[in-house]
């Protein structure tokens, strides 16, 4: 196998390997400033990622109920525009509260000097 097949190979399944990490942090992020309904999740995820995240809104209810189970997010239930009503999604006190933690610990130390020096690497 030549380099250029096996880099690509190693990178895709990198890639797999953090994607599925990340989904969590992506429900979060597009339930930070406002209340949104599934599809309002999925378009969020999808367009702030740069269209390298995509998810499914099977995956999404899964996950969504997930968290509410576990009290870091919930939903209310508004009319929809021409449909029946919708639940719409919000972050539990809770769950602002993992988020933020989550985000001292896992994201912040990226933005440390000596981190930013070595993500800029060149190719």
């Amino acid at each position: 196998m030549d380099n250029t097949k096996l880099l690509s190979d190693l990178l895709t399944a990198w890639e797999e390997t953090y994607k599925k990490g990340q989904l969590t942090l992506w429900i979060f992020l597009a339930l930070k400033d406002n209340k949104k309904y599934v599809d309002e999740i999925k378009t969020f995820v999808e367009e702030e990622s740069n269209f390298t995240m995509s998810c499914e809104e099977q995956s999404l209810y899964r996950n969504l109920r997930k968290f509410q189970h576990l009290g870091v997010v919930d939903f209310e239930t508004r009319k929809g525009n021409k449909g029946p009503e919708r639940k719409y999604y919000f972050l539990t006190e809770l769950g602002y509260s993992l988020l933020n933690q989550f985000v001292k610990r896992n994201i912040a130390l990226f933005f440390n000097n000596r981190i930013k020096q070595l993500l800029n690497l060149e190719d």
